[in-house]
């Protein structure tokens, strides 16, 4: 394949070639759903060519991350790079230090091995509390593929995990903007989560740290009061009246039109 084939693909699906993978996914799923022939009723061909694009800029970018990855830590130790029979998962897979951990968890979430990315991430959150995945990448390709480990966890219905992920990505975003217009990919899946999987769906107080959380995120004052009536209705039913009491009064004073359930009009 030549570079100018490359140069195509990127055009086929309609961005730069130092487009990051969050953007290379948003890029192909939009074009995706006008080309998809059961939608658009559109030549299959043209779908078909999206999605070998997909494919081929999807390679390009994961091989050229994995390469560098184990070129910049053995560089300076005088390795040579091993010849193409080296295994690299497997090779990982025997380490046991928190960086190859994380780089087998991202290896795994780009070659089709999703549960298991999943569930190498879910173990070592719960065998080191102070873990941090970032540590050991690039800031862009931990909030590329971070994103894309929270999109996983949402989709296993993990979700408090997945907000933990997301909240990292968008301090990030909110320091330095990486992701910008594709930003909002980004805080629709954090809210989708702190909205509608959250109460009801993990426990109480994990709930209520998320919200709490999430008053930090940089969501606009109506989704800020949705979260602050959300803590009210859960403390509540934890027994601790004065805490929902001051949730909601909060809630109120910065979105004043917001509409009050009744089960928590006995607090204002």
């Amino acid at each position: 394949m030549t570079p100018q084939a490359f140069t195509d693909y990127y055009a086929v699906l309609g961005i730069t070639p130092d487009a990051g993978t969050a953007e290379i996914k948003h890029a192909y799923r939009t074009k995706a759903k006008k080309l998809h022939p059961d939608l658009s009723g559109k030549d299959a061909e043209q779908f078909r060519l999206l999605n070998k694009a997909y494919k081929a800029v999807s390679d390009i970018r994961r091989k050229s991350f994995f390469d560098a990855s184990f070129d910049v830590r053995y560089a300076g130790f005088g390795y040579t790079k091993p010849e193409p029979s080296f295994d690299y998962r497997i090779w990982l897979s025997q380490r046991h230090d928190e960086e190859s951990r994380a780089k087998l968890i991202f290896w795994d979430l780009l070659h089709g091995r999703e549960d298991d990315a999943v569930n190498l991430f879910k173990t070592v959150n719960r065998e080191t509390p102070d873990f941090k995945m970032s540590a050991w990448f690039t800031r862009e390709d931990f909030m590329d593929y971070g994103f894309i480990l929270a999109e996983e966890l949402v989709f296993r219905a993990d979700f408090y995990d997945a907000a933990l992920l997301l909240e990292q990505i968008i301090l990030m975003e909110q320091r330095r903007p990486y992701f910008k217009h594709f930003f909002p990919e980004v805080t629709a899946l954090a809210r989708k989560i702190l909205l509608f999987h959250t109460d009801g769906v993990i426990h109480a107080e994990l709930a209520l740290d998320l919200w709490e959380r999430a008053l930090e995120w940089g969501f606009p004052k109506k989704d800020e009061a949705a979260f602050l009536m959300k803590m009210a209705a859960a403390y509540e039913k934890l027994k601790d009246r004065p805490a929902a009491s001051a949730c909601l009064n909060e809630a109120r004073r910065i979105h004043a039109s917001l509409k009050i359930p009744a089960k928590l009009k006995h607090l204002v």
